[in-house]
């Protein structure tokens, strides 16, 4: 663990990336604390512009909301759907990558059918699908970004069992006995996890960008105060008060930035060709 922090902290960018990540996870957990009224609610008169009123420093929406409120708590929502959708991504993925590329055969070649089937549409077409057909609940969204964004890991874990399932190790685990589920979870997972570690961020980098895309369009849960529904109000106001789409456009700018540094600084400390540079 020390040298994995060592090697991390070599790197400027994934450091400012790391800074930037818990600077929004301080705001989310920090949200009912500044901000204890409901976001959504009405805070004053509509379309005030940043510092025009102490009382809203990051002005107001067309309804009357306070914009810092809405970003303090989006920040949470943004959060909770990066790291849950990522992780049902990650987790179909590497089963279905792990099962493929351990056994090969036919049961890689199904899988891997599957997941050229899942590919062959966009994964912004497919989301619009499914939130179409299950509704657009928070709830909702969340899962269908993850269950769009499986396809990815699954080949990369399937690429990592490729390489290692015929190592010496893993021969001398069928010799001694070992059940197929024990040598794909227990020995030969461990060693296919920090690719899939690393492209993690890119997972949840695109979920938040997915989410914030469907918000936009008003496609989104209206009922919770995300940055992509405060995008998709202020495109009414986007001539005039541009501030009101500018603002969580940064948000989201800086968020997608510091989750894909760290999972730079994550690929420098994890892979070993590049931690003696």
């Amino acid at each position: 663990m020390k040298r994995f922090l060592l090697a991390y902290l070599k790197s400027p960018p994934a450091v400012i990336g790391l800074v930037l990540l818990l600077v929004i996870v301080a705001m989310a957990l920090s949200a009912d604390w500044f901000f204890p009224r409901d976001p959504l609610s009405l805070a004053g008169r509509p379309l005030q512009w940043p510092g025009a009123n102490p009382r809203f420093p990051l002005g107001t929406d067309n309804s009357g909301r306070d914009i810092a409120a809405q970003i303090f708590h989006g920040a949470r929502v943004s959060l909770l759907i990066g790291v849950v959708a990522t992780s049902i991504a990650v987790g179909l993925g590497i089963v279905v990558g792990a099962l493929a590329g351990y056994h090969g055969g036919w049961v890689d070649d199904a899988l891997m059918r599957v997941t050229e089937a899942f590919q062959t549409l966009p994964n912004f077409l497919l989301l619009l699908v499914l939130v179409a057909v299950f509704g657009s609940d928070i709830t909702t969204v969340t899962v269908a970004v993850g269950a769009v964004s499986w396809p990815a890991p699954a080949r990369l874990t399937r690429a990592e069992f490729l390489s290692l399932r015929n190592r010496e190790f893993v021969q001398a685990c069928r010799t001694l006995g070992m059940g197929d589920a024990r040598i794909i979870f227990r020995e030969v997972l461990p060693n296919a996890l920090p690719p899939v570690i690393v492209y993690a961020s890119v997972v949840m980098a695109v979920a938040i960008l997915l989410e914030s895309a469907l918000a936009f369009l008003r496609l989104s849960d209206p009922n919770v105060a995300s940055w992509g529904n405060l995008i998709g109000l202020g495109r009414d106001v986007l001539r005039v008060q541009w501030y009101v789409s500018a603002i969580p456009g940064v948000a989201i700018l800086v968020t997608v930035l510091a989750v894909s540094l760290v999972g730079q600084g994550l690929n420098d400390a994890l892979n070993p060709r590049l931690r003696g540079r």
